[in-house]
């Protein structure tokens, strides 16, 4: 009988330990996964200021001006000065 008892007592600690070692486990991989996406996040910031830094995101825009040729360019423009008619307007509304 104190065979017995001591076998199932074995076998809670052996389930203890393990269910031990299994959240560690997780909680380091938790750890390393989120350290991985804040690192990721941080290079895409540095290319993203770099980027703006040598101008080569201002080149990308007017390459896309230049994209929409001769009416679609002020139909363009004339939307987006109506646009921005209609967001004074709104905030002088805003205002009074």
């Amino acid at each position: 009988m104190s065979e017995y008892r001591d076998s199932s007592s074995n076998n809670f600690l052996t389930l203890i330990s393990g269910a031990f070692i299994g959240a560690a486990g997780l909680a380091w991989w938790l750890i390393s996964e989120a350290d991985k996406r804040k690192e990721e996040k941080k290079q895409k910031a540095m290319m993203y200021s770099s980027r703006i830094q040598d101008g080569s995101e201002a080149i990308e825009t007017n390459e896309k001006i230049k994209d929409i040729e001769g009416d679609k360019l002020e139909q363009k423009v004339e939307e987006l000065n109506s646009a921005i008619a209609d967001v004074r307007r709104q905030l002088e509304e805003l205002g009074q």
